[in-house]
């Protein structure tokens, strides 16, 4: 089997496909020296680290040893702290915590060595061009001119996705009104902040915009929303950026900051997830593009790679066609429900978080001031950012 992209999402379905016994190759069409900057996704949810340890026995666990649970969320309102919790226990008392905090490109390379333990191969700067399918199976052509012949092949290539467009398969959707500028700074070793994940509704020492601060093994994510009338690439300059970190962080970080980008987020998903034929999947952000808030895109992307695995196993030792397009059916039915749904919790935190419904913002409001008396205001405060905590409305393993 071919897969498409040499992401988590696509590292995770190769590594799914081989869990059940299907040889599977990856194509990739960066270099393998490509810039990994940024740590990008760094909330790993505990389900996520259950997928990974059942697909490749050890990896769950290996980013759990490599990545720190923060034991306290904490929430500010104008200049004024609304709620604050620790918990003895933030990772549960299972085998595997709630969730994890660590880099993309730390949890990329547990991946790699997994592959590389597996015998999963990698065909760097093979950037799919082309790609037709059939009742009998899928022929790709790449940039390095290789034609590749495969009884199924998973789009797990991006938000560009080249196999998407290939199939005929279009996004649809939004984008934020607002644009969120986001940055990794270092920790101070010899004087580390506290690990908690900080939310500032407002925050007067960036200038009224909402503060998100998040820690991750050696680093912090900042994020800082914009309001109306800034420039995302005047603030997120090295000098602006520097204030910012400064004003947020104390005057210890300020020469730690290394990587900052601004986003407008897109609340997109592809009209489907699989091909005419039945011969093409869909995964991760080929798929579907969420805003980041309650960390659903890698974690969906990694649920989205083990059903696409499942389906393809079952699909290529059907005796019968009816039944290998019925898996298929099924993957792209259970996956197109998970994505509609993590669209609409995404987007519930977006609406929430760009502030403009005045029901909202008088909830907002009335619930800072009741925070001091009433600690749910002040927990609907600190959880509201984040969207719903349900899973998708999917029955998954390991429930019962």
């Amino acid at each position: 089997m071919l897969v498409a992209g040499a992401g988590p999402v696509g590292m995770t379905t190769a590594l799914a496909l081989h869990a059940r016994g299907i040889p599977v190759t990856i194509l990739e069409a960066e270099s393998e020296d490509r810039d990994r900057s940024g740590s990008r996704a760094i909330y790993v949810h505990g389900s996520t680290l259950r997928t990974l340890n059942r697909v490749s026995p050890g990896l769950g666990s290996k980013l759990v040893e490599n990545g720190l649970v923060w034991p306290t969320r904490r929430t500010c309102w104008r200049g004024k702290e609304v709620f604050c919790r620790t918990y003895d226990s933030p990772g549960g008392k299972g085998d595997l915590p709630h969730f994890t905090s660590i880099p993309q490109v730390r949890t990329e390379e547990f991946m790699h060595e997994a592959l590389e333990d597996a015998g999963i191969e990698i065909h760097w700067d093979s950037a799919v061009e082309k790609v037709d399918s059939t009742e009998d199976g899928v022929t790709v052509e790449t940039s390095d001119g290789q034609v590749w012949e495969t009884p199924y092949l998973v789009g797990a290539d991006g938000g560009g996705s080249t196999v998407r467009k290939e199939i005929g398969a279009e996004f649809a959707g939004d984008q934020s009104e607002n644009s969120f500028i986001i940055a990794d700074v270092d920790e101070v070793e010899d004087d580390p902040l506290p690990l908690e994940r900080l939310f500032h509704y407002d925050d007067p020492s960036v200038g009224g915009r909402n503060v998100l601060l998040v820690p991750f093994t050696g680093g912090w994510r900042l994020d800082i929303q914009c309001i109306e009338g800034d420039d995302p690439d005047e603030l997120s300059s090295d000098e602006q950026m520097r204030e910012f970190v400064v004003e947020v962080m104390g005057e210890k970080y300020a020469d730690n900051l290394t990587w900052v980008s601004s986003y407008k987020f897109l609340q997109v998903m592809a009209d489907t997830f699989i091909d005419d034929h039945r011969r093409v999947l869909l995964v991760g952000e080929a798929a579907h593009l969420l805003a980041p808030f309650g960390a659903r895109g890698m974690n969906s992307g990694v649920a989205d790679a083990d059903e696409a695995a499942s389906a393809i196993a079952v699909a290529a030792r059907s005796k019968y066609d009816s039944v290998a397009h019925d898996e298929v059916e099924l993957f792209a039915a259970r996956r197109e429900k998970a994505a509609r749904y993590n669209l609409d919790a995404a987007g519930q935190a977006l609406e929430y978080l760009q502030g403009d419904d005045p029901v909202t913002v008088l909830r907002k409001e009335a619930a800072a001031a009741l925070a001091d008396y009433f600690e749910p205001a002040g927990e609907y405060l600190d959880d509201a950012p984040y969207g719903p905590h349900t899973p998708p409305p999917i029955v998954t393993t390991g429930n019962y």
